[in-house]
């Protein structure tokens, strides 16, 4: 069985509830039922976290277990080198996701220093693009 983690940074526990006219009112819980229930034969895990040194440490630890990271750090994609390099000092393939659109948004979003640790990036789709992070790790 293949295991994927999916590791959000700040403000997206407050996914659902947040700008919905941005970021949709589903919630990041029935983001991850969903995808359990459409691939079944996948282990999803979840983790956030509103701190950036918790989520360097969930990626040391997932990056070395799992098969794959679907990363949406939020805010601190466009910040942290630290992030940065704990996704390139993991052998996980990665995929960035973020769901509003980065290049439409502040100039200051239009740069992720995240990217180029990542396989790819999804950007704008809204929540859909966590499925379709999880079907390109596949």
């Amino acid at each position: 069985m293949k295991h994927i983690e999916i590791i959000n940074g700040p403000n997206l526990n407050l996914t659902g509830r947040r700008e919905p006219e941005v970021y949709g009112t589903t919630t990041m819980e029935e983001v991850i039922d969903s995808l359990q229930k459409k691939f079944p034969d996948v282990e999803i895990g979840h983790y956030q976290s509103n701190v950036e040194g918790e989520l360097i440490d969930h990626i040391q630890q997932a990056g070395f277990s799992a098969d794959g990271l679907i990363v949406n750090l939020g805010g601190y994609s466009h910040t942290s080198v630290a992030l940065r390099d704990a996704l390139l000092a993991v052998p996980a393939p990665k995929v960035e996701v973020h769901i509003s659109n980065i290049f439409a948004r502040e100039d200051y979003r239009h740069h992720s220093l995240i990217t180029s640790a990542c396989r790819g990036m999804i950007s704008g789709l809204g929540l859909k693009g966590y499925e379709l992070a999880l079907r390109a790790l596949l």
